[in-house]
């Protein structure tokens, strides 16, 4: 028997031993892939305002608004791209936000002056949130009901792992290469992510009775707006220090 099953909704676990199985290692690691890259651009952007300040003819501080442009993208594009996308299916969105990312930051990488940069940034920001929203749920989707916590978090690690890894040598090819380099290794990143969901995350059909509407219709519960809240407070909090 495989590992995992397709239903109307989604895809489910087919094994208590899916979360170990070879397949969905391979899907885990494509999804982990494309935090790995939105962790790696996230925040070693913030480490080439030194070299793409001076580049495209501004000063440390307006460069910093780059770094801004991004995250306007991510606010904006999070919920946009939930309530437009609700009815596709989420190996087709993972795609699509990767293929945005990718060519969002390759356009960074050739920048030519400072108002396309922040345009840029802007549209690399966009998929973000988006893309961690969508992969949360695939991988739940794939593992067993108990297990489905640790999945996420195999998924969320990509991210951690970036900060660790990718920023610093992000870093080091802005030195040496140029900072040019830093989001053309991004982009490439997200390509490969791109090609990995395409062959390990397998084929589902779009959520049944998806609609933007029905969507937006969480805005309406107390406790979706609480958690909302509690987690602008703690990211908040967390990119103040």
């Amino acid at each position: 028997m495989s590992a995992v099953q397709q239903t109307g909704g989604g895809l489910v676990s087919a094994s208590p031993s899916a979360l170990s199985s070879g397949p969905f290692r391979l899907v885990l690691f494509a999804l982990a892939m494309g935090g790995f890259a939105i962790g790696t651009t996230e925040f070693a952007a913030m480490s080439l305002v030194p070299y793409f300040a001076p580049a495209l003819g501004i000063d440390e501080p307006t460069a910093g608004h780059v770094i801004s442009a991004y995250a306007l993208g991510v606010v904006v594009g999070a919920p946009i791209i939930a309530v437009l996308a609700a009815r596709l299916a989420r190996r087709v969105l993972l795609i699509g936000l990767m293929t945005m990312f990718a060519i969002g930051n390759a356009l960074s990488a050739f920048a030519p002056d400072y108002g396309w940069m922040m345009l840029f940034r802007f549209l690399s920001g966009l998929p973000h949130g988006a893309y961690f929203g969508v992969a949360a749920l695939v991988a739940a989707d794939f593992a067993p009901p108990g297990r489905r916590a640790q999945a996420v978090s195999y998924v969320m690690a990509g991210l951690t792992i970036a900060t660790v890894a990718g920023v610093p040598v992000a870093n080091w090819l802005g030195q040496i290469v140029g900072w040019r380099s830093g989001f053309a290794v991004v982009a490439v990143l997200a390509l490969v992510t791109v090609a990995l969901v395409a062959l390990f995350v397998p084929r589902d059909r779009a959520p049944e009775g998806a609609s933007p509407l029905r969507e937006l219709g969480a805005l309406g519960s107390r406790q979706v707006w609480l958690t909302l809240g509690a987690g602008a407070i703690g990211f908040g909090g967390l990119f103040c220090v």
